[in-house]
């Protein structure tokens, strides 16, 4: 099988998944997220973050370094939790890519935080320790593009065949979508 990671690439991760004889593609897609759309002091006229989503100039960078995938190649995706940092309709339009790139009975992970009036969020960068454990190591906290329940959570994934809802302990909302 042939599975995308959004966390970045890592040591633990990479072990785990090519010892199942699989092969893994790993993108920093927060980082991507930044190196694009984040305002920069050497050009302040960038704007703000969010704002930046909905320039087409900046999307299309964004899709040909961080989406260039060709359609129905991945048999699974790790989002985590990267699309909380997408305001619409990029949102959207990162999800139609990824439905695209994952083959008809893929599965996608997606986490999504809990809390409702929260100002910001940590983030995490995800490692796969073992068949049990997956290790998450905090990068930064980040204002959310928007609060997800289970109703929009439906809607964005709503192309797909099912969508499956988990609440863990540290008020995170596991989402596994197969296409």
């Amino acid at each position: 099988m042939s599975i995308l990671d959004f966390s970045g690439a890592s040591q633990a991760t990479v072990s785990f998944v090519t010892g199942y004889g699989h092969r893994l593609y790993s993108d920093d897609f927060v980082h991507e997220l930044d190196r694009v759309f984040a305002p920069s002091h050497t050009d302040p006229a960038r704007g703000d973050f969010f704002e930046n989503q909905s320039n087409p100039l900046l999307i299309s960078e964004f899709f040909a370094s961080a989406l260039p995938f060709e359609d129905e190649i991945f048999d699974g995706a790790l989002v985590w939790d990267s699309l909380q940092f997408l305001a619409s309709p990029l949102l959207q339009q990162v999800v139609a890519k990824l439905h695209r790139s994952l083959r008809p009975g893929a599965n996608l992970l997606a986490l999504f935080h809990t809390e409702e009036r929260i100002e910001t969020i940590p983030t995490f960068a995800y490692r796969i320790q073992d068949h049990r454990t997956i290790q998450m190591y905090s990068r930064s906290l980040r204002k959310p593009a928007q609060v997800f329940n289970n109703r929009s959570l439906e809607k964005l994934f709503q192309d797909f065949r099912s969508v499956k809802f988990f609440l863990t302990r540290d008020r995170l909302r596991e989402v596994i979508v197969k296409r």
